[in-house]
């Protein structure tokens, strides 16, 4: 895609954001719509015939063994959906099997019977449900009182990387998105506005320089009422069990109430009945539903 595209593409997502009160793209695909993304990445639009503004984004991402589809709309074009949804999704689709095929994601916020319709003519089911939880910031005293609070430090680039990819790709081993981070994954990350790494905060056992937990935390500081996010949080398959999750969400939460959020936000599937148990324990409640249609797709012959 040429700056041009980018920048038209970057217009529509904007206007959606504006309409929809949500970001249209995660971030990892808003990253690989800036730079490319990995082999196979495809960014299409559906354009006006008189204006050429895009009136619909059709996003391609390969991600871990798996590929993700996002389809954005223009707000005023939403009666056009079906056609331009399948139209979209259809070529996505063929540049997929060319690619050599294999499982595709498809998320869709709070989906609507058009996404369903789409879904089932392209011969996608469902799979995968994911939360958005927030809760109000700072946290109850009665919530903290009943937590064990553990120290933490932030987060050292360029000496603590390793020890982090090594427990992230642990602990998100089966996880399309979030397993098998690289270095250059990593650093691309390090190099957006948003990221701190005061807010990137690493529990390591006592004594030791052997990391066993973390909670990385952003602020989107365009937003008022400031909303902090944990962005990632994990604790290593050899310490589970042990109320680093609690520990670690009440401190990343911590760091965003001393840094002016006043609400507290993160992501998790709904299937993940311990964690979604935990932050509804914490005060979390869910403030809508992202749902992901999947198929498999066969390698063009």
């Amino acid at each position: 895609m040429t700056e041009r595209d980018i920048t038209e593409i970057d217009s529509l997502l904007r206007a959606v954001e504006d309409h929809d009160r949500r970001k249209p793209l995660n971030d990892h695909l808003w990253l690989d719509l800036r730079q490319g993304g990995r082999t196979g990445f495809a960014g299409l639009t559906a354009r006006d015939a008189d204006s050429q503004a895009p009136l619909a984004y059709c996003q391609v991402s390969r991600g871990n063994d798996s590929w993700a589809i996002d389809l954005v709309v223009d707000p005023n074009s939403r009666d056009k959906i079906l056609e331009l949804g399948q139209a979209l999704m259809t070529e996505a689709i063929r540049i997929i099997k060319i690619e050599g095929g294999g499982h595709v994601h498809w998320w869709v916020s709070d989906p609507s019977s058009n996404h369903v319709t789409i879904a089932k003519k392209l011969g996608f089911n469902t799979g995968r449900t994911l939360l958005q939880m927030r809760v109000a910031l700072p946290l109850a005293s009665t919530v903290l009182a009943s937590t064990h609070q553990v120290e933490t430090r932030p987060f050292r680039v360029g000496i603590d990387d390793d020890a982090w990819i090594t427990v992230n790709n642990r602990a998100f081993s089966d996880h399309p998105e979030q397993g098998g981070w690289t270095r250059e994954i990593l650093r691309s990350r390090q190099g957006e506005k948003w990221f701190d790494p005061r807010g990137f905060l690493l529990y390591v056992l006592p004594g030791t320089e052997n990391l066993a937990a973390f909670c990385w935390t952003k602020i989107d500081r365009q937003q008022d009422p400031l909303v902090g996010e944990i962005y990632v949080i994990a604790v290593d398959p050899s310490h589970h069990k042990k109320g680093l999750g609690r520990s670690l969400t009440v401190a990343g939460l911590n760091h965003l109430a001393r840094n002016g959020a006043t609400t507290g936000m993160l992501y998790v599937d709904k299937d993940n009945v311990a964690a979604v148990g935990t932050y509804k324990k914490l005060g979390f409640v869910t403030r809508s539903e992202e749902q992901a249609f999947v198929a498999d797709i066969s390698a063009q012959s």
